[in-house]
C-alpha cells in the first residue's frame, strides 16, 4: 500500500528529510501549514484523508486514511478561496516535467541556488523545493518570508527565488538572477529580472512565463461551448501540460479526454505576439452601465500611484449603473483622492474603468499566496452597507 503522509512541518531540513523519506518508500506527501488554525487543519485532514501525519516534534500519527496510487508524489490542497478545499494529486512524472521546464524558463544554470520562502503547503512554495531536488540545484529553505532573511540569503549566494508581488516591494530585487512572480496580479512596472508566471495548483505551478507557455505546455482560449476562439477574443483560459494533476483526491478528474484543463479564468491572446493576458475569474467581472470592467488591469494602473501601497478593485450594486467600480486602497503616507485615481485610470483605460468610489483600509484580505480574497471584500462591503 502506498501511503499519503501529511507533513505538518515548517520549512527547513526536517521537511526535506521527511519528503525524501516518503518518496524513497514509494509514498506521497501532503504538505500542511503548521501555523494554520487547528480547525482548518482538521478539515483538510478529514477531506484529504492522509494515512499518517508527521508532527513538528517528529511524532508520527497513524490515521484511517486512504492510500495513493503507484507513481503519485504529492497531494496539494487548493487555497480554498471558494468552496471546500480540494486536493490535487500530482505524479512523479508530472512534477519532474515541471521541474525541468520551469528551470529552463527561469534561466537556472550550474551554480544557481534556489531560495524557498513561500508556504510549502501551497504549490508556489512546494514547487521551488521539488524543482531544486529533482534537478540537483542548490536549495535553501526558510520557514516563511522575512525580508531581512531573504536579503541575507541573496548575499550568501542565492540566485533564484519565487515571490508574491506584495513581497517584491519589501526586498532589493537587483541582486537576483531571476525572481518568479505569481499568486496574484503582477505589477505593470517590475524589474527586468522578474518573470510573471501563470499557473495553479492543478498545473503544479506556473506553466506560462511572461505570457508564453513553457516547453510541453499549451494555451488556448475557448467560448462557453469549449470551442477555441481567435486571438484577441476574450474567453476561458484552458491549459494542457504534462504537469497537470492526475485527479483530485476525491477521484474526480477535471481534465478533458483530450488533455485540457478549463481554468475558470478569462483571458485573451495578443493577435500579434500570442502572449496570454489573464483578465481574472469570471465572477470577478464588473458590469457597469453595460460595460465590462476587469479588476486586474485597473488594479495595475492604480498601483502606479505613489500614494497607493496596495489596491483591490471590486464591484458593488448601484441603482443607476447596475454596478459601480470601487477602489479598495491601503494608502501610503498621504491617502490618494478619488479624483486622482479616476484621472489616472481615465488616462490609460476606458472611462468606465475609472473607480466611482474609494474605500481606504489598513490591509487587504489575502490567501497564503497573496491572492486577494474578493469574496471576503465583497462580503465586508455588503455588511457595511447593511445589505440583506
Amino acid at each position: 500500500m502506498r501511503e499519503l503522509i501529511a507533513l505538518l512541518l515548517p520549512g527547513g531540513p526536517a521537511f526535506l528529510e521527511a519528503l525524501q523519506r516518503a518518496w524513497d518508500a514509494g509514498d506521497a506527501v501532503l504538505p500542511l501549514d503548521p501555523s494554520a488554525p487547528r480547525a482548518h487543519l482538521a478539515t483538510l485532514v478529514g477531506s484529504l484523508q492522509p494515512t499518517k501525519v508527521v508532527e513538528a516534534d517528529g511524532e508520527v500519527r497513524s490515521l484511517e486514511g486512504r492510500p495513493v496510487e503507484e507513481g503519485d508524489a504529492v497531494v496539494v490542497a487548493s487555497s480554498g478561496t471558494t468552496g471546500d478545499p480540494k486536493g490535487a494529486v500530482h505524479t512523479h512524472d508530472g512534477i519532474r516535467h515541471a521541474a525541468f521546464a520551469t528551470s529552463l524558463g527561469a534561466r537556472v544554470e550550474p551554480g544557481s541556488r534556489w531560495l524557498a520562502c513561500l508556504p510549502l503547503s501551497h504549490v508556489g512554495g512546494l514547487s521551488v523545493v521539488t524543482r531544486a531536488l529533482l534537478t540537483g540545484t542548490d536549495l535553501e529553505v526558510h520557514p516563511g518570508f522575512v525580508p531581512e532573511e531573504v536579503e541575507d540569503a541573496r548575499r550568501r549566494g542565492a540566485t533564484h527565488v519565487s515571490l508574491v508581488p506584495t513581497a517584491l516591494g519589501r526586498i532589493d530585487p537587483s541582486g537576483w538572477t531571476t525572481i518568479l512572480l505569481g499568486g496574484s496580479a503582477i505589477p505593470a512596472r517590475r524589474p527586468p529580472n522578474t518573470i510573471a508566471t501563470y499557473g495553479m495548483t492543478e498545473t503544479f505551478g506556473g506553466v506560462v512565463y511572461d505570457g508564453l507557455p513553457l516547453g510541453g505546455a499549451e494555451v488556448r482560449i475557448t467560448d462557453d461551448d469549449g470551442v477555441e476562439v481567435p486571438h484577441g477574443t476574450t474567453g476561458t483560459v484552458e491549459l494542457r501540460s504534462p504537469s497537470l494533476l492526475r485527479a483530485y483526491r476525491d477521484g474526480n478528474d477535471p481534465v478533458t479526454p483530450d488533455g485540457w484543463y478549463r481554468t475558470g479564468d478569462l483571458g485573451r491572446r495578443d493577435p500579434e505576439t500570442s502572449r496570454l493576458e489573464v483578465l481574472g475569474r469570471a465572477d470577478d467581472l464588473i458590469v457597469t452601465g453595460g460595460v465590462n470592467v476587469w479588476p486586474a488591469p485597473v488594479e495595475a494602473v492604480l498601483a502606479t500611484h505613489p500614494s497607493v501601497r496596495e489596491v483591490a478593485v471590486v464591484g458593488e450594486p448601484d441603482p443607476e449603473w447596475g454596478q459601480r467600480v470601487v477602489a479598495v486602497v491601503v494608502p501610503g503616507e498621504r491617502p490618494p483622492s478619488l479624483e486622482e485615481l479616476r484621472e489616472l485610470v481615465r488616462d490609460r483605460l476606458p472611462v468606465a474603468a475609472a473607480p466611482k468610489a474609494l474605500r481606504l483600509v489598513d490591509s487587504l484580505p489575502r490567501t497564503g499566496l497573496g491572492k486577494i480574497r474578493r469574496s471576503r471584500l465583497a462580503l465586508e462591503m455588503s455588511q457595511e452597507r447593511g445589505d440583506g
